[in-house]
């Protein structure tokens, strides 16, 4: 991008961990909701060899944004280039890249450069982007510190698992009782307080209250992105239910196959390694407890669903047998 109306913008910070590990955060694009707090969701579109093409969401001054995103990876260098492909307004064109360079000592220096350009280039809206775009950058970095500088392994940090549950029933009434969350409190014990806002059609921000299964109850905050026509609703907690769980994102799916219908949910949660040495019990115990209480959680969900839709199918009205028996 040339010319006058062109804004960059450049933050760094240095991390006490090789070069390598923080360059393989970034390089992990489907994961990046986990380590980068704008960061929502991420849908791999394809891929050939460096090269891949991304939609991701993210958070952006109070609101949620979608773009299409074009990234090459240069693994020997350690440095991503990212161009958004397509983006909404005021943005008309954005782009940059991430470096990871070796410091001294074992440490190492991350940096994020941006280059933007505003439709209309008009002075509010160039500040609103800039300002977007700076508070972002800062909060990514910020965390990808924290996470490669911990004592503990990644693999040991990231806790990802699945529940499931068959049913005799239509995946779109499945489906639906998902996508009603509005309609939980009540229904879904652990969760006594829903409020749920739609802004965008398919776009969900959920404020909450989460009744844990030791009693307490804990005020949690969700981005969800529903997707009907796909059986799909993802999700991200921007505010974790769970106290040992400083990122959670994950998916719930309505999966027919030739002997009906699986519901499935997925969730990848970060450990809070703070939360951690607080417990008397060590991270693989935490790590056991906490896929125990999202996972009961789970599935108290998907077998409500699963009632939900075997409820209405038994509900329905029978034909009447004609009195010379059934009509082939």
């Amino acid at each position: 991008m040339f010319g006058e109306r062109v804004h960059r913008t450049r933050h760094s910070v240095e991390v006490a961990a090789p070069a390598g590990v923080v360059y393989a955060l970034l390089a992990d694009a489907e994961r990046r909701p986990l380590y980068c707090p704008s960061v929502l969701h991420v849908e791999r579109l394809d891929f050939e060899g460096p090269r891949e093409r991304l939609r991701s969401w993210e958070s952006a001054g109070g609101g949620i944004r979608s773009s299409f995103t074009a990234r090459v990876r240069h693994a020997h260098e350690r440095r991503i280039e990212f161009f958004q492909l397509r983006q909404e307004a005021p943005v008309e064109t954005m782009g940059g890249e991430w470096t990871v360079e070796e410091s001294a000592g074992g440490r190492s220096v991350v940096t994020v450069r941006h280059e933007f350009t505003v439709v209309g280039d008009h002075p509010d809206d160039v500040t609103w982007v800039g300002l977007v775009t700076d508070d972002n950058a800062r909060a990514d970095l910020e965390s990808l510190r924290r996470i490669a500088e911990s004592d503990l392994p990644l693999d040991d940090l990231v806790l990802s698992f699945e529940e499931s549950v068959r049913l005799n029933g239509p995946g779109e009434l499945v489906y639906d009782f998902l996508y009603r969350a509005a309609d939980w409190p009540g229904l879904v014990a652990h969760v006594p307080r829903l409020e749920l806002t739609e802004s965008a059609p398919g776009v969900q921000v959920l404020d909450y209250d989460v009744r844990l299964p030791e009693g307490a109850v804990r005020t949690a905050s969700s981005v969800r992105l529903c997707f009907p026509h796909a059986g799909r609703i993802v999700h991200k907690q921007t505010m974790p239910a769970v106290p040992a769980a400083a990122a959670h994102m994950g998916e719930w799916s309505v999966v027919p196959d030739e002997d009906g219908v699986r519901v499935i949910a997925q969730h990848s949660v970060l450990l809070d390694e703070n939360a951690l040495r607080g417990l008397p019990t060590g991270a693989a115990q935490a790590r056991l407890a906490l896929r125990q209480d999202i996972g009961r959680m789970s599935l108290t969900v998907l077998e409500l669903a699963r009632h939900h839709a075997e409820s209405a199918v038994h509900a329905l009205p029978r034909r009447p047998v004609p009195a010379g028996g059934p009509l082939l």
